[in-house]
């Protein structure tokens, strides 16, 4: 998959002051859906973060590069209840783009939700034109179940 070993350690306050600068890229958020309508600040960041680590229905994690500690970007499960959580996952940092990172995380994740979680589901939406994360979720063994404007796709645990 990728030369580049990594590992999911979960999202700390800190992180703050290397995400904002991705929450202002607009080719990062292009195809996930959602992005900031104002400048993101190192402050509003941190506040962000504070926010959504105290939340009861999320767990969000920090990609990173083993050999460096470098923080790249986030894996995260929100909307956990009756058993299912919805994925998310973005690589910040381009110059990590395409090498197999999105499919190790999504796999080390997929291996702390068997070994550390109560849920038999995990799902996510796809954009349609974003081919190259449906094929990362195709190999990571999601199976597609619908077709519309996103591909929706789940990842049956148990």
């Amino acid at each position: 998959m990728s030369d580049i070993e990594i590992y999911i350690r979960p999202l700390i306050e800190k992180d703050a002051y290397t995400s904002f600068k991705w929450r202002n890229k607009s080719k990062i958020w292009k195809l996930t859906g959602s992005s900031p309508n104002i400048k993101i600040t190192p402050n509003i960041e941190f506040d962000w973060i504070r926010k959504v680590l105290n939340k009861k229905d999320e767990m969000r994690f920090a990609i990173c590069i083993k050999e460096k500690n470098e923080y790249i970007g986030n894996v995260q499960l929100t909307k956990i209840k009756n058993y299912k959580a919805e994925f998310h996952i973005f690589i910040g940092e381009e110059k990590y783009w395409n090498k197999g990172i999105g499919s190790i995380a999504t796999l080390l994740l997929i291996d702390y939700v068997k070994k550390n979680m109560n849920l038999n589901q995990i799902y996510l939406y796809v954009d349609k034109e974003n081919i190259a994360a449906y094929k990362v979720y195709k190999k990571c063994g999601f199976s597609t179940v619908k077709k519309n404007k996103d591909f929706f796709m789940v990842y049956n645990i148990k």
